[in-house]
């Protein structure tokens, strides 16, 4: 544990796989929260997604650092028992099953409670423990799918993000909702059930669209990479790569001009104001395009950064790594693991001047802290451990 971290002396105790669960409970474990990762022998089935660094799963070390794993059977006959005293010790206990799993279990939420009266309950699925869709199954590329954002995205077919967006949302709202409930209980001393959709909080990050339809009757289609509300703001071709250029609001856009050497646009009726702009957007990118396209992208930076106006290039992912803006954020970080040698893995987003969060373990291998999560934090012998590992409930 380190001193002067937010979560320090909150323990968390990890349930869940793949990637909104496990996900949350590093964000917790980044600020301090002593986190127990509990998974069946063997490991998580996240563990056999590649890519593999010394046949280990890159996958899961991204989600899983700063964390104790523990494994254990939850069918075998003696999980129940070791389950509910790890609860007991737990100030939030997260999982990711379907709706109704942790009931067949015998650990749900009221059973949780009367374990540990102010324990904080994450329940992070699909569709949320309500609803007529609450009990079907989820993953991201379906919560895209169902939530309308796949219909709203690319230029043609509808079309799924580069990452899987919804599990990151949902794991960062997991990781607000448990802070939340923890704030609540300092103030009261009353835990509670924190209950989070993948499905909710994408629908949420969904800007407009939905308010639009449903006051307006307003529907839009797949926009590309043109923004909604203003021009020119788009992906223009350069030279010897892609650029994002953003000049639509009405201070901008006579600067972008300036910077082209095309004042006359400024004044031009058609593109006098945003909604001029919007309503002749095809001329509009037409013209940026034709002198995008003939300059290289270190050239369209010189001139739109003296011009102060907002643009990006298109970087690929070997570029954004190796950039100095990533290594000046410490935004990848050098994680010694035993075993495995240097991890290079994301890092910490939220910078707190105070009491920063900081990687203090690499993720576990399978079992790795066995011996501390059931001998020192549950108080079992050398001889019960092995019992329990020769039975295969650990």
């Amino acid at each position: 544990m380190t001193a002067n971290t937010p979560l320090d002396g909150i323990r968390v105790l990890d349930l869940s796989r793949f990637i909104a669960g496990p996900l949350c409970c590093q964000i917790l474990g980044d600020m301090g929260a002593e986190v127990v990762k509990v998974e069946r022998p063997g490991g998580e089935d996240a563990r056999k997604h590649a890519p593999f660094h010394r046949g280990q799963s890159v996958y899961t070390m991204i989600y899983n650092r700063n964390k104790h794993g523990a494994t254990l059977d939850t069918r075998h006959p003696a999980a129940r028992d070791l389950l509910e005293r790890l609860v007991r010790i737990s100030d939030v206990v997260v999982e990711n099953y379907r709706p109704g799993t942790m009931e067949k279990m015998g650990l749900g939420y009221e059973r949780l409670r009367e374990l540990r009266p102010d324990v904080v309950l994450v329940s992070i699925s699909g569709f949320g423990q309500s609803g007529p869709q609450s009990g079907r199954a989820l993953f991201d590329a379906i919560a895209q799918a169902t939530t309308g954002l796949m219909s709203v995205t690319g230029t043609g077919e509808p079309t799924l993000t580069g990452t899987y967006i919804a599990d990151y949302v949902a794991a960062y709202h997991g990781a607000m909702g448990a802070l939340l409930a923890l704030l609540h209980r300092e103030r009261t001393g009353e835990g509670q059930h924190v209950d989070v959709a993948s499905f909710d909080a994408l629908f949420a990050a969904l800007g407009t669209r939905p308010s639009a339809y449903a006051m307006l009757g307003e529907t839009r289609g797949r926009n590309g990479s043109r923004d909604l509300l203003t021009a020119p703001a788009n992906v223009f071709p350069a030279a010897d790569g892609f650029v994002y250029v953003h000049a639509g609001t009405d201070p901008l856009f006579p600067r972008l001009c300036a910077a082209m050497g095309r004042p006359e646009l400024a004044a031009d009726e058609r593109f006098r104001g945003v909604p001029a702009r919007m309503a002749h957007v095809e001329e509009l990118e037409k013209a940026v395009t034709e002198w995008t396209s003939t300059r290289s992208c270190e050239e369209i930076a010189e001139t739109l950064t003296a011009a102060g106006i907002p643009f990006g290039k298109v970087a690929e992912i070997p570029e954004v790594v190796e950039s100095p803006q990533v290594a000046a954020r410490d935004m990848l970080l050098d994680v010694e693991h035993p075993t495995l040698g240097t991890l290079k893995l994301p890092g910490i987003p939220i910078k707190l001047s105070g009491s920063p969060g900081a990687v203090r373990k690499p993720p576990p291998l399978v079992g790795e802290d066995n011996a501390y999560v059931y001998g020192e934090l549950l108080g079992l012998d050398e001889a019960e451990i092995e019992r329990l590992r020769t039975e295969g409930a650990i």
